[in-house]
């Protein structure tokens, strides 16, 4: 048996997979991909409660994964320095775990909010100096664009978030807008709308999710309330000290080595120039599913906030209808990582269940990787039950979602 050909077999592919836990429980199976044989192993890889990592992750984006998947990656299959990179970036889940393990970073995603709601955190200010910074910056007096929004906010707190906005425009237009204002923002867009007294709207739904101005007066009509006065800098103030609290020195100090360098590109993950070839050791990362997820509509409104374009963005945010579709640009994708990816490095390409579980994307994205050149190792999912997040939508995760992680794993000969 030739080196390689020993490389491919199923035993070892298992044995590979069984590095990723401290015991070979759970559930082994097969699958076949272009021939080759590939274990599957099913069992709980970490824990299934919320706040098990840095309260720094504390951020909320639509479809994101908790920090425990990359965590599990980047520990067994990277060492410090190493550059991780997650090409759909999303909150920047990957990319911030990978700094607060001494790792270099890089991410992109097609919408520019990733990296509005990423890179701050990689450069954790003092609260002292957000106080500061928020005594600076006028409660008032920004002129009205014309866009109603007084089914979210009371009109005192709504003029606080639009002077915030012409605060940010303006400096980030004049080229003033540094690390402590890009932390503020970043933390009011997350503050945005919620479901509880901790953000600036009435009650709507959870911060991941912009309902329409007509939704929310429904809902408001429902449920019988007005908006009522939120203060904007104490809440930006409160969430700052809640990021903030679970940081350690080692963790600042790794975010502090990670920063300078931290790549954050906003573009089309199927062409990536700015990264050099064979220069990323391991990726990690989830892309758009298919026809589960309105990303842009999700996020009208921070992109509002932000300076955005979402019509313009949502142009170029995959959401393919087909499995046909979505496997065409999952090709170019995996094209581009196996050019990135050093040799012996790995990518962790996680997807879930959709369409009531007759679609496995794992079995699609399996033949992409091998055809792209890699190596495939196996593939792992994470089995858990779900967490109060997952039900507030009303909606039944076997049916519209993913009901677990799982994730196919690549290797670059």
């Amino acid at each position: 048996m030739t080196r390689q050909s020993h490389r491919d077999s199923f035993e070892t592919r298992r044995a590979i997979l069984e590095s990723f836990a401290e015991d070979s429980e759970g559930l082994w199976s097969e699958m076949v991909a272009e021939d080759e044989r590939i274990p599957c192993w099913s069992r709980e890889f970490w824990t299934s409660r919320q706040r098990q990592a840095s309260s720094l992750h504390e951020v909320s984006y639509r479809a994101c994964y908790k920090p425990q998947l990359p965590r599990l990656f980047i520990e067994r299959l990277t060492r410090p320095n190493d550059l991780v990179y997650d090409p759909f970036s999303g909150r920047g889940t990957t990319a911030l775990e990978a700094a607060l393990l001494g790792r270099r970073v890089a991410a992109n995603d097609i919408n520019p909010l990733s990296e509005i709601l990423a890179r701050p955190r990689l450069a954790p200010p003092d609260p002292a100096a957000v106080a500061a910074r928020l005594e600076r910056i006028p409660r008032n007096g920004a002129g009205c664009d014309g866009l109603d929004l007084s089914m979210f906010y009371h009109p005192e707190t709504e003029a606080e978030i639009r002077a915030l906005r012409a605060w940010f425009l303006e400096r980030q237009g004049s080229g003033e807008l540094d690390d402590l204002d890009a932390w503020i923002r970043m933390v009011a867009t997350n503050r945005l709308t919620g479901h509880s007294p901790g953000f600036f709207s009435v009650y709507t739904l959870p911060p991941n999710q912009a309902l329409t101005a007509a939704k929310q007066v429904e809902i408001n009509h429902r449920r019988g309330q007005v908006p009522e006065y939120r203060d904007t800098r104490a809440l930006i103030l409160k969430k700052t000290r809640q990021l903030l609290s679970g940081l350690d020195d080692d963790g600042r100090r790794n975010l502090s080595g990670a920063a300078p360098s931290a790549h954050f590109l906003t573009g089309d993950a199927r062409r990536t120039p700015a990264l050099p070839s064979d220069s990323v050791r391991l990726t990690v990362t989830s892309p758009p599913f298919l026809d589960v997820v309105q990303y842009a509509a999700d996020n009208w409104l921070r992109c509002w906030f932000c300076g955005l374009d979402a019509e313009a963005i949502a142009g170029g945010i995959t959401m393919a209808r087909t499995v046909e579709a979505w496997a065409d640009t999952m090709q170019g994708v995996l094209q581009e990582l196996f050019r990135v990816t050093a040799p012996g490095g790995f990518v962790a390409f996680e997807v879930g269940e959709v369409r009531k579980g007759t679609v496995r994307l794992e079995e699609v994205v399996l033949p992409l990787g091998i055809r792209a050149g890699f190596r495939p190792m196996g593939v792992l999912v994470n089995e858990q039950a779900f967490t109060k997040t997952a039900n507030i939508w009303g909606v039944d995760n076997n049916a519209k979602g993913t009901n677990s992680n799982r994730i196919v794993l690549f290797e670059k000969p």
